[in-house]
């Protein structure tokens, strides 16, 4: 079994390698979409859309965090807590 900091730093690539790739994939979509738009209708005003990062995904990011985090601490706060009996 690997160690749990190195769980802990697999988790954090893997979700950070997940954001960043949601990010870059959103970025380019707007910038297509921004290309398409201009093309199609000179000089209108586009509308600003939703932050990619806005609340709900933010408190929805930080919820399912904790939830890793807790799943992967659990036997290892469990063994410590059987060692002090």
């Amino acid at each position: 079994m690997i160690s749990v900091l190195a769980q802990e730093r697999l988790l954090g690539v893997a979700l950070g390698t997940a954001l960043t790739g949601v990010v870059v994939f959103e970025q380019r979509k707007r910038i297509y979409e921004s290309i398409s738009d201009h093309q199609s209708q000179l000089h209108s005003q586009s509308q600003m859309k939703d932050p990619i990062l806005g609340k709900k995904f933010r408190s929805e990011f930080a919820l399912l965090w904790n939830k890793a985090v807790d799943q992967i601490f659990v036997p290892v706060i469990e063994s410590i807590s059987s060692r002090r009996l």
